[in-house]
């Protein structure tokens, strides 16, 4: 059975980091796009970062460039978020999903999901 694990959510405060992890069972990630997105309690869903099967190719949401980075590691079959300077907006379930061959990062080309993980940033 294909699955996503997402894990590394929990509580923060602003300015802290977290670091995401995304790991695949029964299949390999090296084929497929990656894509973190999230969703705020009374809002859509939305793309947070999303990396192509090579790793060679990234994009994040303007909310968050220059605080977060994707990375993948085909030998554990694990791709991770990394979060830093968090902010109170921030604050959201997150998801892992995969893609194969998604050419943008949006919700419609990412066919299996994770159950995602919940992050607070709070004081």
């Amino acid at each position: 059975q294909q699955q996503l694990v997402e894990s590394g959510g929990g509580l923060v405060q602003p300015g802290g980091s977290l670091r995401l992890s995304c790991a695949a069972s029964g299949f390999r990630l090296n084929y497929y796009s990656i894509g973190w997105f999230r969703q705020a309690p009374g809002k859509e869903r939305e793309g947070v970062a999303c990396i192509s099967s090579s790793g060679g190719s990234t994009n994040y949401a303007d909310s968050v460039k220059g605080r977060f980075t994707i990375s993948r590691d085909s030998a554990k079959n694990t791709v991770y978020l990394q979060m830093n300077s968090l902010e109170p907006e921030d604050t959201a379930v997150y998801y892992c999903a995969a893609g194969l061959g998604a050419p943008r990062c949006e919700m419609s080309f990412f066919e299996l999901w994770g159950q995602g993980t919940l992050v607070t940033v709070s004081s």
